[in-house]
């Protein structure tokens, strides 16, 4: 069983899987929904703390890719920047790991000019109650069609 929380842990930490996708699969699974809960948010934290950290040069090495590819914007990107110029960081911080995903929504509002120290913050803000929707709507939900009536 050690194993399949370490699951919901790397899962919750791979950009795109992330939390949406991680906590309801792993409540579904059978597992406990505060475990669940607890190591989706703990692996998609510290590959979004590692990400502002390690920011400047991860910005250098997505900037020298996405001109490989002849990208310079993406749909992604622009929903984000739309986002940032109506709510700023707490608005994309908060709509983030539902529309563009944590990790790129941290990375672009530190694009467009965030602190580090802001980012982590509206970031740990915003992942901890979108665990929380995600698990208890989900235990919620999935307890609700599993009575017997």
């Amino acid at each position: 069983m050690i194993y399949e929380y370490f699951l919901v842990f790397l899962g919750a930490a791979i950009p795109w899987l992330e939390i949406a996708l991680v906590i309801p699969l792993g409540i579904v699974w059978g597992l406990s929904p505060f475990w669940v809960m607890f190591w989706a948010f703990v692996g998609n934290m510290l590959t979004v703390l590692a990400l502002i950290i390690g920011f400047d040069r991860f910005r250098t090495w997505y900037e020298k890719r996405q001109r490989a590819k002849g990208k310079e914007t993406n749909r992604k990107n622009d929903r984000a920047k739309n986002i940032w110029n109506k709510y700023g960081l707490p608005g994309l911080a908060m709509l983030g790991p539902v529309l563009i995903g944590t990790h790129i929504a941290a990375f672009i509002g530190m694009t467009l000019g965030a602190s580090k120290r802001n980012t982590t913050v509206w970031m740990t803000i915003s992942i901890g109650a979108w665990t929380l929707a995600f698990g208890i709507l989900t235990a919620l939900g999935f307890d609700f069609f599993t009575q017997d009536r």
